[in-house]
């Protein structure tokens, strides 16, 4: 029955190309928003890592080459693919296992992100998971794009970014944001639920850069040798 379905399921989007076509965001090819052979390059890889900070961040797979396309894609409005980057984020939860009674906060996109998109890409993909964003967080002032700065500098920028909407007493969360890179977003967004009185058990996320997916794996192995 499954078979019968991806098969029905490949026919339609083959027809839905003939339509309306489009690149596929992993490769350029002409036809799907994500041809086969490129959700298959998507598949789950579970990575681990760590901020600076100390905060436990478990993603999807490494924010690279086919990862990296895609994500980009969504986020400039391309929301079909939000599926397939979903079953990333699930790989996340899955492996983070927050347990009974643990939120899901979802680290917000600046105003001027939203204006610009007309979404927030990270709860467009949560919400494809079936999951739930506590909404517990706001925007709390403007800040410089991170990608040029260093990591002092990035902390620095988000330093007061996000604000609690209210008191958090008791409630515990894992946050969730689409790509990790240096850690510092996710340890702003932690550092204001704990302001407001709420525990932060970790984050989750779609891809973790090579660089933080690296030093996570070094970390780990350095552990183990001095364990």
């Amino acid at each position: 029955m499954r078979a019968w379905s991806e098969s029905v399921r490949e026919a339609l989007l083959d027809a839905l190309a003939l339509v309306l076509p489009v690149e596929c965001a992993g490769c350029g090819a002409d036809g799907r928003e994500l041809c086969p052979a490129c959700r298959r390059r998507l598949a789950p890889a579970p990575v681990l890592t760590v901020t600076p900070g100390g905060l436990p961040v478990h993603a999807g797979a490494r924010y690279r080459e086919h990862v990296q396309r895609v994500v980009l894609a969504c986020k400039d409005g391309r929301t079909a693919l939000a599926d397939p980057l979903a079953a990333l984020l699930l790989a996340a939860l899955a492996v983070a296992d927050p347990g009974v009674g643990v939120e899901l906060c979802v680290v917000p996109s600046t105003r001027a992100a939203f204006r610009r998109r007309g979404f927030d890409p990270v709860r467009f993909v949560l919400a494809r998971t079936g999951r739930r964003d506590a909404r517990v967080l706001r925007p709390a002032r403007a800040h410089r794009v991170q990608k040029a700065l260093g990591r002092a500098e990035r902390r620095a920028n988000l330093r007061g970014v996000h604000r609690a909407r209210s008191r958090l007493d008791g409630r515990r969360f894992l946050l969730v944001d689409d790509v990790v890179t240096t850690g510092a977003t996710l340890e702003e967004a932690a550092r204001a639920i704990r302001e407001a009185g709420g525990e932060v058990l970790g984050a989750v996320v779609i891809a973790a850069t090579p660089l933080r997916s690296a030093r996570a794996a070094t970390h780990t192995r350095r552990s183990e040798k001095t364990g």
